[in-house]
């Protein structure tokens, strides 16, 4: 059995299952700061590392290209705090998730385009596939995430028959 992934754009409304997309819109708060030459828009994202002994963790991950069609084979997911990318460039990525929870279904897996301005903050337990980065360029992401010894991330290979292809138009 093999299916495609129907990839729609990234709305605020149609991620907000999955964590939250970090903008800049008329939805956010801001301030004029630094004697007026900069602006601050802020709680763009609400960073989850409620778990006891942990930290945010910056760091920067550096993305390449996968081959398209893409075979999603596999998902991921950090049940111990939310992860967050923010694109240091403004191309689009795609991301593939599913609800969170123990396991996942097939059928219960999105897939969303960004408008390469926005970034994303996968919610604590949202199973998804590793960075997608489109085009022929690699990309440098900002990623906020969950610190500390315990390890944060688990994977789940799918069975050989229920491999998903992804498709960009």
């Amino acid at each position: 059995m093999s299916s495609e992934i129907i990839v729609k754009k990234l709305t605020l409304t149609d991620f907000k299952a999955y964590g939250e997309v970090i903008e800049v819109s008329d939805r956010c708060k801001s301030i004029t700061i630094n004697d007026g030459y900069a602006t601050r828009y802020k709680g763009l994202a609400a960073i989850d590392v409620s778990q006891t002994g942990r930290r945010p963790l910056i760091s920067i991950f550096r993305g390449r290209p996968r081959p398209l069609p893409l075979k999603i084979h596999m998902m991921e997911r950090h049940p111990l705090g939310s992860q967050a990318f923010i694109p240091l460039s403004r191309q689009p990525f795609a991301v593939v998730v599913a609800p969170p929870g123990e396991e996942f279904e097939i059928d219960n897996l999105r897939a969303f385009i960004t408008n390469g301005h926005q970034g994303i903050n996968y919610a604590k337990g949202v199973w998804h596939f590793p960075l997608l980065v489109l085009g022929a360029e690699e990309q440098d992401f900002i990623v906020i995430d969950c610190g500390g010894e315990a390890d944060n991330c688990e994977e789940r290979l799918f069975a050989q028959k229920e491999i998903c292809t992804l498709r960009l138009k």
